[in-house]
């Protein structure tokens, strides 16, 4: 009896409409387009803008979207996860919200909160469901309204951030393509370079926190950059070596898209080339859970049944992971 994987059998994508360029930023903050490029990569990131709209659009219309493209009715879907770091409201989870809008009367849903590494740690979360035989249609989000929480005054960590997001329906596989392998890592001693001070249960919003500003992604970004650099480069190294792989049998490295120079490092740690290498930081910068299901997007009438992805994160806490998969449909 062939071994039940969980595969991809879809994905879809959603970005706002409206676009933060680089030249905006320079008449918002002290930065120049020569200046954020030459550091990050990022061109351009796209913003949620409307009043009382949150995460839940972005995964609502990357999720109905996916519904129609894989011609699946909403009342098979039986879970569906939401990997993000900004949730509509502490609760009900975005992932009801989503699951609601949807009409996907039949599942249960929840959030995952695991900072830019929520998809994988969603993704590998979702495939249990799928190889134990207890589902056969499950749905993962990733996605962030990041300009929620990004103070405006601070050129270290605006320039950085966009909206955005997507999703995938998992199905059970049974010749051979689906999630291969993962490692997952996680070290909570890096709260302190990367976190949001206040709004949390230990420091509930007050007038005093709402006038220090801590209600913002704060980030300590020489000692993040290095963690990031070798830890997602190392991990993503681990996995091919477990699995006998090399840069070779690799044909795509989907890696979160924080920053270019640690993409960079990343791929040149695997043996893989620049073209093996999926790239959207361009123009939607970094959209936390939103980044590799948007890469997988952009990039999917590029992939072919049986290729090598290798998807690679890191993020605050400290996490980061890998995952080795088999992509399980032909997209062009």
């Amino acid at each position: 009896m062939s071994q039940v994987r969980a595969k991809i059998s879809g994905v879809q994508g959603y970005v706002p409409d409206y676009v933060l360029t680089n030249k905006e930023l320079e008449s918002i903050v002290e930065t120049t387009d020569e200046w954020i490029t030459s550091r990050t990569g990022i061109k351009e990131r796209r913003i949620l803008k409307g009043e009382d709209k949150g995460t839940s659009v972005i995964g609502i219309e990357a999720v109905k979207g996916l519904l129609q493209k894989t011609n699946t009715d909403p009342a098979d879907i039986e879970l569906l996860i939401c990997a993000t770091t900004t949730p509509d409201m502490p609760f009900p989870a975005t992932a009801n919200i989503i699951a609601n809008s949807v009409g996907a009367v039949n599942s249960f849903s929840y959030d995952i909160q695991a900072a830019c590494s929520g998809f994988i740690y969603a993704l590998i979360t979702a495939s249990q469901f799928i190889e134990t035989g207890k589902y056969k249609k499950v749905i993962v989000v990733g996605a962030d309204k990041m300009s929620s929480i990004i103070d405006y005054t601070d050129r270290t960590t605006c320039i950085i951030f966009g909206d955005g997001g997507g999703a995938v329906l998992l199905e059970p596989s049974e010749d051979g393509t689906g999630i291969m392998d993962s490692m997952l890592r996680s070290d909570g001693s890096g709260e302190e370079f990367l976190h949001m001070k206040a709004g949390g249960s230990r420091r509930p919003a007050t007038q005093e926190t709402i006038a220090a500003r801590e209600h913002y992604v704060f980030q300590e970004g020489s000692a993040v950059f290095k963690f990031a650099v070798t830890n997602m480069a190392d991990i993503s190294f681990k996995i091919m070596e477990k699995n006998n792989l090399t840069g070779d049998d690799i044909a795509w490295l989907v890696p979160h898209q924080a920053n270019k120079r640690i993409i960079d490092a990343t791929s040149k740690r695997m043996g893989i080339g620049d073209q093996k290498v999926m790239l959207n930081i361009h123009k939607y910068g970094n959209t936390t859970s939103g980044t590799i299901p948007l890469c997988l997007w952009d990039y999917e009438d590029k992939l072919n049944k049986g290729d090598n992805l290798i998807l690679a994160a890191f993020g605050g806490g400290f996490t980061w992971g890998s995952v080795y998969l088999k992509w399980a449909y032909d997209s062009n």
